[in-house]
């Protein structure tokens, strides 16, 4: 296995990413005539695999790697030292990986679970690129079937993603509204020195006339002043305050962290399947 990938990559210097998939589990594989040392055989299998892997970031220590179907499963915290990121999910509907990627966030941080813009669902482009900014955003879709508008819009979604990634990869997550507790979900990553933030807000489904409550922040210096911008932009799906829409009074105004710690802001709106990105900076 060690010579069949460090062979690929010997032959093709220029492959610059490799999805490691199907560490599946192995079936039929007791036999009766060898009784002595059969419950090792699953242990030694992960351990051999480990020292594979182990062999390849040795040889190949900055390659990124995506770990997929690992030993069965999607992930494993023993694996996972070898890998940039795992696939969390094939369920990559953005509606589906809020519910996902909330849960992963209980045991992974964002920078080692990858979400992928895709095809699938039928929401936004602008949804399923807000969804899969929260955690390690990459793109498995067909570029040339995208309208001029859907492509310009990704290109600078990567340009913005590139520069607040550092905030989501390293920074302090915040819970604020659980999607298994109203029909939103919010979420916010703080830098360690509190003068960056970046907000997720998604409108998962809206009952007729509901209103939602302003939105408490968490993880901000009271003290300071921070200026709220909507950012990720798209005229697709701009549907009133709080999602990108033309009466969201509160982008690019400035508040102190106490007011938004104890007062709020808007986040939501009554259109399902809506959701705004706001970055918050000192």
């Amino acid at each position: 296995v060690y010579n069949v990938v460090d062979g690929m990559l010997t032959t093709n210097p220029g492959i610059a990413f490799i999805k490691w998939d199907c560490n599946r589990m192995m079936t039929n594989a007791y036999s009766v005539y060898l009784k002595d040392k059969q419950s090792h055989l699953y242990i030694d299998y992960v351990n051999s695999l480990y020292g594979v892997l182990e062999r390849l970031r040795q040889k190949y220590p900055y390659l990124p790697v995506m770990l997929c179907s690992g030993g069965g499963g999607r992930v494993d915290y023993g694996a996972l030292k070898y890998f940039t990121e795992f696939w969390a999910s094939d369920n990559t509907d953005a509606l589906e990986r809020i519910y996902i990627q909330w849960g992963y966030s209980y045991f992974f941080p964002a920078i080692s679970v990858c979400n992928h813009v895709t095809s699938w669902g039928k929401q936004s482009l602008k949804f399923r690129t807000d969804v899969a900014m929260m955690g390690k955003m990459g793109y498995d879709i067909e570029v040339d079937k995208m309208t001029e508008n859907e492509l310009k819009f990704s290109q600078n979604a990567i340009a913005t993603y590139n520069r607040i990634k550092d905030i989501v990869y390293a920074g302090d997550l915040y819970r604020l509204i659980s999607p298994y507790e109203e029909n939103r979900a919010v979420m916010m990553y703080v830098n360690n020195t509190k003068n960056r933030a970046v907000l997720f807000g998604y409108t998962l489904n809206a009952r007729y006339g509901e209103t939602f409550n302003l939105v408490k922040l968490q993880g901000l210096d009271p003290a300071k002043t921070y200026k709220v911008q909507e950012i990720n932009v798209s005229n697709e799906g701009r549907r009133g305050p709080g999602m990108g829409g033309p009466g969201m009074s509160q982008s690019g105004r400035s508040y102190s962290g106490d007011y938004l710690m104890k007062v709020g802001i808007t986040v939501g709106s009554n259109t399902p399947l809506t959701s705004v990105v706001y970055e918050i900076t000192e």
